[in-house]
C-alpha cells in the first residue's frame, strides 16, 4: 500500500473526483506544449555496473 492516498486533496483533506482521463498521445502532447511544459520523454541514461566494494582490504 501507499503511504499517501493521491485522491484525498492534501489542502482541504476531501476526495478528488476524476474528471478525465486523456490516453491520446497528440492531446497530451498538444497540452504539455501550451503549459511550456517538454513533450518529449528525456533521454534515458545507459545502465551502469553496480559499484565495487573491497571488502579484503
Amino acid at each position: 500500500m501507499f503511504e499517501i492516498d493521491v485522491l484525498t486533496c492534501p489542502w482541504c483533506g476531501e476526495k478528488r473526483k476524476l474528471i478525465a482521463l486523456i490516453t491520446d498521445g497528440a492531446v497530451v502532447r498538444k497540452i504539455l506544449a501550451h503549459l511550456g511544459l517538454d513533450t518529449e520523454a528525456p533521454r534515458l541514461a545507459p545502465a551502469r555496473a553496480p559499484p565495487e566494494f573491497d571488502f579484503a582490504g
